[in-house]
């Protein structure tokens, strides 16, 4: 059973920690390994640009919105596929075991945005008005 009273309180606690984790990898995307270093990297093993792109735009609006409580569901939904490849890269090369540089964490990370999908904003979240609900 669902206790409602917490329940919101809980979706805040993981957003928080899954904002803060996107936060971190933006933060050493640009000033601790460089955005140069990631994207030659990144060209490198073959990515193509438009998948660059799509990691920072998915990276950088989890980064934004999620502590937020801005556009949960969609935002999570967004940034799923970036860290489904993610886990599907290091499960290839490295196996399972995280002690082993391989995909468990980057699963639990699938996951936990998936439940974000599912649970929606939480408490605490900015609300963004619709034009609709602003005419009336």
């Amino acid at each position: 059973m669902i206790d409602r009273r917490t329940a919101p309180y809980a979706a805040l606690l993981l957003r928080a920690a899954v904002g803060a984790l996107f936060i971190l990898h933006i933060y050493r995307k640009f000033f601790i390994t460089g955005i140069d270093a990631w994207w030659d990297n990144m060209a490198h093993s073959g990515y193509p640009k438009i998948v660059m792109i799509y990691a920072l735009v998915a990276e950088f609006s989890a980064a934004v919105a999620l502590p937020l409580g801005l556009w949960t569901r969609w935002v999570s939904l967004l940034a799923f596929p970036l860290i489904a490849g993610a886990a599907h890269f290091w499960l290839v090369r490295k196996g399972f075991w995280f002690s082993d540089a391989g995909g468990e964490f980057t699963l639990l990370w699938a996951a936990a945005l998936l439940v974000l999908a599912l649970l929606g904003d939480g408490a605490y979240a900015l609300r963004w008005r619709r034009r609709a609900a602003l005419a009336g």
